[in-house]
C-alpha cells in the first residue's frame, strides 16, 4: 500500500511538472474533445468505447416527443411546418428552412436550438409550457449525437394515419362515446383515432376528425355549441384533450397529460374550462382555450372515469373506480367533501358515470286563468348545523352509476351533519340493470335520464322517470353491450352504441327503434331497423 502511494504521488508529481512547462491548450480544442466524447464531432453514429450509453428513439425520445411535443407538431395541427409525430418528419425542415435533425450534429439540429434553456430559464418549446427538463433535453442530444437510429420494433411500426390516410376499418369499431350538438344538427361518434361527425337527421357522415389518439373515450360539446371536446389517449402512453373547431374540421388544441388514456370529459357551464378524470387518480381540469393546467385533485385512490361541473361552475364532482363520488372546489382546487357514504363497505362497486340534472330556467304560474312562464327562482341548500355561518350553495343533483348496476340519485351538497355510517346526500335508488352502467345522461328538462349498460355481451338502454324508482321504458332491439347514451336537444330522440359499433336512435317517449347504422365509413348510406347496413 505505501508502495502505491509513493508511485502514485510521484506519477502526479511529474503530471504537474509537464503541464507547468507545456503552453495551454487553445479553447477550441477542448470543445473539439468534447464533441469526440459525445460523437456530435463526427458524421458518424454510434456509440464508440467511453462514450455515453446509448440513448433509444423508441424507449426514451419518443415518449418526449408524445408529451410535450405531439400536441402542436401534428398533420391535424403542423404548427412551423413541422412534425414530431413520425421518425421520418423528424429530419425535415418547417417553415423556417431550418433542418429539425442533423444526425451526429446536435449542434446544427434547429430542434436542439428550440429546446434550449436560457439564461431566463425559459425555452423557445414548448411554446407556452414549461421547458424540458435538463434530463430530457440530454437525451434529445446525446440521441442525435449517436446518429438519431430509429430502434422502434417491427412489431411498433404503423401506418401513418391523418387527414390524407385515414383510418381503415375492417370491422366496426367499439363505440365508447355519442354526443349530439346543442343545436341538435350533428352527432358525434367515437372511432379510431378519430371522431366521426353525422348528420343527426340523414345519419350521413359530413367530417372525420383525425387525431394522434388512438382511443377516443369520452365527448362533450361545449355550451354554446361552437366547439367539441374529446379526450381519450394511447393506453400505457399518453393521454390527450383535443378540442376542436368541428364544422371547419380543425383541431384548436391538443393538450396531453399522464400516461395513459383519459377519461369522462367535461365542460364548465361559461365554456371556460374542460376537466377529465385520469388513470393515475387524479382529476384535472384545464383552461380551454391555452390548455393550461388549472385544477389537479389527488384524494382518488383509483381511475378517475366521470366528470360534471355544478351549474354555477365552481365545484366539480368526480366518479371513480374507488367506489366514491367527491366534490371539488375550483377556485382553490381543494377536495370539499364525499358526496357518496364515507362508510367502509357501504358502497358496492366502481362508479363509471355521472351527469348533473339540468333545472328549467322558467316555472309555470297561473294567472287570471292563464298559465305564465316566470324565471326560476335559484334554490340553494340547506346549510347544516355543523358549519353554521356558512353562505348556502346553489342546489344540485346529480345521477351517478358503475359496475354495480344501480343508477343513484345524489345532492351535491350535504344538508346535515356527517355521521359515520349514513349515506345523507343520496336521495333514491333506481331499478338495478343488468350488468355494470357505463354512462348515464339526463333528458334536456331534467325530468327524465337515460342509462346504458352490459353483460355478458348483450346490453340494455333504459329511460328513469327521476322522481320515481321504477324504470319507466326499455329501449327495444339494443343488440350488444352498449356503453354511451346521449339525447337530442329536443329531448324526443336518445342515440346509443357500445361494442357491435351499431349506432341506435330510440324514440324516447317510446322505446320504439327508429333507426340504426353501422359505424364503418364507407359503407351505404344508414338504414332502417330492418335492413342492417353492408360494408360496400
Amino acid at each position: 500500500m505505501r508502495l502505491r502511494t509513493i508511485v502514485t504521488s510521484g506519477m502526479g508529481l511529474l503530471l504537474a511538472g509537464l503541464l507547468a512547462v507545456l503552453p495551454p491548450l487553445p479553447s477550441a480544442s477542448f470543445s473539439l474533445i468534447a464533441q469526440e466524447k459525445s460523437g456530435s464531432g463526427s458524421g458518424r453514429g454510434g456509440a464508440g468505447p467511453g462514450s455515453a450509453a446509448p440513448v433509444s428513439y423508441y424507449k426514451d425520445i419518443r415518449p418526449i416527443l408524445q408529451q410535450h411535443c405531439n400536441g402542436c407538431h401534428q398533420p391535424a395541427k403542423p404548427m412551423g411546418g413541422y412534425l414530431t409525430t413520425s421518425y421520418a418528419d423528424l429530419f425535415k425542415a418547417g417553415e423556417r428552412e431550418k433542418v429539425g435533425i442533423v444526425p451526429g450534429r446536435p449542434d446544427q439540429s434547429y430542434l436542439v436550438e428550440q429546446i434550449r434553456i436560457h439564461p431566463n430559464g425559459k425555452a423557445e418549446m414548448p411554446k407556452g409550457r414549461d421547458p424540458l427538463s435538463p434530463a430530457q433535453i440530454d437525451k434529445i442530444v446525446t440521441w442525435i449525437a449517436q446518429g438519431a437510429k430509429d430502434d422502434t420494433p417491427p412489431a411498433a411500426r404503423t401506418d401513418v394515419i391523418d387527414a390524407d390516410h385515414p383510418p381503415k376499418y375492417n370491422s366496426p369499431p367499439v363505440i365508447t362515446a355519442v354526443a349530439y350538438s346543442p343545436d341538435g344538427q350533428f352527432l358525434a361518434v367515437s372511432g379510431y383515432h378519430e371522431v366521426l361527425l353525422y348528420d343527426a337527421e340523414t345519419l350521413e357522415l359530413r367530417a372525420r376528425l383525425i387525431g394522434i389518439s388512438e382511443r377516443i373515450q369520452s365527448l362533450a360539446f361545449s355550451p354554446q355549441g361552437d366547439k367539441l371536446a374529446a379526450v381519450g389517449g394511447a393506453p400505457g402512453r399518453f393521454g390527450e384533450v383535443q378540442v376542436w373547431d368541428y364544422r371547419k374540421g380543425k383541431l384548436l388544441l391538443s393538450a396531453p397529460f399522464t400516461y395513459d388514456t383519459l377519461y369522462g370529459v367535461s365542460w364548465s357551464p361559461d365554456g371556460r374550462m374542460i376537466a377529465f378524470g385520469c388513470a393515475d387518480n387524479t382529476v384535472r381540469a384545464i383552461d380551454a382555450l391555452t390548455g393550461k393546467q388549472v385544477l389537479q385533485m389527488g384524494t382518488h385512490t383509483d381511475w378517475v372515469l366521470g366528470t360534471v361541473f355544478s351549474q354555477d361552475g365552481q365545484h366539480l364532482v368526480s366518479v371513480s373506480r374507488d367506489m366514491s363520488m367527491r366534490l371539488t372546489e375550483v377556485a382553490t382546487q381543494r377536495f370539499i367533501d364525499s358526496v357518496t357514504s364515507i362508510t367502509p363497505g357501504a358502497l358496492k362497486g366502481g362508479l363509471m358515470a355521472v351527469d348533473r340534472r339540468p333545472w328549467p330556467k322558467t316555472i309555470p304560474v297561473r294567472f287570471w286563468g292563464r298559465t305564465l312562464q316566470v324565471p326560476r327562482p335559484p334554490r340553494y341548500q340547506k346549510v347544516p348545523p355543523d358549519t353554521p355561518g356558512v353562505p348556502p350553495k346553489l342546489y344540485d343533483e346529480v345521477v351517478a352509476a358503475g359496475s354495480d348496476g344501480t343508477p343513484r340519485l345524489y345532492k351535491i351538497h350535504r344538508e346535515q351533519k356527517r355521521e359515520i355510517g349514513d349515506d345523507a346526500n343520496k336521495i333514491r335508488d333506481y331499478q338495478p340493470m343488468p350488468g355494470r352502467i357505463s354512462a348515464v345522461a339526463f333528458h334536456p328538462e331534467g325530468l327524465l335520464f337515460a342509462a346504458a349498460s352490459s353483460l355478458d355481451g348483450t346490453g340494455e338502454v333504459r329511460i328513469y322517470d327521476v322522481r320515481q324508482s321504477v324504470k319507466k321504458i326499455v329501449c327495444e332491439k339494443v343488440s350488444g353491450p352498449a356503453y354511451t347514451v346521449a339525447w337530442h336537444p329536443s329531448g324526443q330522440r336518445l342515440a346509443s352504441a357500445g361494442f357491435d359499433g351499431i349506432v341506435w336512435i330510440h324514440d324516447a317517449n317510446t322505446g320504439k327503434l327508429l333507426r340504426q347504422f353501422t359505424v364503418l365509413p364507407g359503407s351505404p348510406p344508414p338504414s332502417n331497423p330492418g335492413t342492417p347496413n353492408t360494408p360496400r
